[in-house]
């Protein structure tokens, strides 16, 4: 009876605190959920190197490039030293911004100007679609903001693993009303006191996710050996 409820206690005491950090507003723990299961990138739509980008299981930072690449140059800038090479280094992060077909040669030169002063690339990833496909995705996730005439804009947004978009929902520290579906990359403040954060936040949550996971599965694991050896030991 007694290794019965050792064995409860290792299963519900996970749930109960998964529970409770699920319910917590905008906080140092959690990053709401906006909007669930986003549509992923259609496979037909090629990077630079004609490969697919996929987003599920990956954290990912999403843009919409434009053809206006003056401006676009200067906001890949304040994301790639704000937020990218901070992160990079996190295997599941990645840059995904969408741009217009006939944009490649310019952002393959932003590129490598950008890799002069950025030790890794990898992580930055570019898929071109048509005018009207990329405005078909962009009012698929249902932002309150939107494309202007060139199809870009300088707001990025946060899409987690299962593709939902995260935010910031709810009271903020100060008690205030908060919404924040994007963050504004032309604003260097914007990604440095906001964005970075909410970053850090969400990849956070993962990596305690994984440690708590691989730390409930040995304790797991050496209960139930301990009970199978008292049960052996008692026959």
């Amino acid at each position: 009876m007694k290794n019965k409820i050792v064995l409860i206690i290792l299963f519900i005491l996970p749930i109960v605190t998964y529970l409770i950090f699920a319910s917590a507003k905008h906080n140092s723990l959690f990053l709401p959920v906006l909007s669930e299961n986003n549509s992923e990138i259609p496979n037909s739509w090629k990077s630079l190197n004609q490969e697919s980008v996929q987003l599920k299981d990956k954290i990912t930072i999403l843009g919409f490039t434009g053809t206006d690449m003056v401006e676009f140059k200067a906001n890949m800038f304040n994301l790639n030293q704000k937020i990218y090479n901070k992160y990079y280094g996190f295997e599941d992060f990645q840059m995904v911004m969408i741009a217009p077909i006939g944009t490649e040669n310019e952002i393959h030169n932003i590129i490598t100007e950008l890799n002069r002063i950025t030790e890794d690339m990898k992580g930055w990833k570019f898929v071109f679609a048509t005018s009207e496909a990329i405005q078909a995705y962009y009012d698929s996730l249902h932002l309150m903001s939107h494309l202007n005439n060139q199809m870009g804009t300088s707001n990025v947004i946060i899409l987690d693993k299962k593709i939902n978009h995260r935010g910031r929902k709810g009271k903020n520290k100060k008690g205030e009303d908060e919404y924040r579906e994007s963050y504004n990359s032309s604003s260097a403040a914007d990604l440095h006191n906001e964005m970075t954060d909410d970053v850090k936040i969400i990849l956070r949550e993962y990596r305690l996710a994984l440690k708590k996971n691989a730390r409930k599965d040995d304790f797991r694991d050496n209960i139930v050996n301990e009970v199978e050896k008292n049960n052996s030991q008692s026959k």
